[in-house]
């Protein structure tokens, strides 16, 4: 995993079936889509699947499933949990 600091990672590369929690975003155009989809700091997440050539992935947020790109969860910091 491409580790950012000893307990966080990036939501792009959580596997299937890991919990972590929101703890930031890195500045991009889409932030503010994914902040009003749920992606917001705080929040738990989980990675319901992947694709088979691995993009995009399901994840499960604020009581509901989302389909993100990698390129997208890429700027998303979690807490392993």
């Amino acid at each position: 995993m491409n580790l950012v600091d000893e307990k966080t990672v990036r939501l792009s590369q959580l596997p299937t079936g890991r919990k972590g929690v929101i703890k930031s975003h890195e500045q991009s155009d889409f932030q503010l889509t994914l902040m009003e989809m749920g992606c917001v700091p705080g929040e738990p997440v989980w990675v319901e699947m992947i694709a088979p050539l691995g993009d995009p992935m399901a994840i499960q947020i604020a009581g509901y499933y989302l389909s993100i790109r990698k390129k997208d969860a890429d700027n998303i910091l979690v807490t392993l949990s």
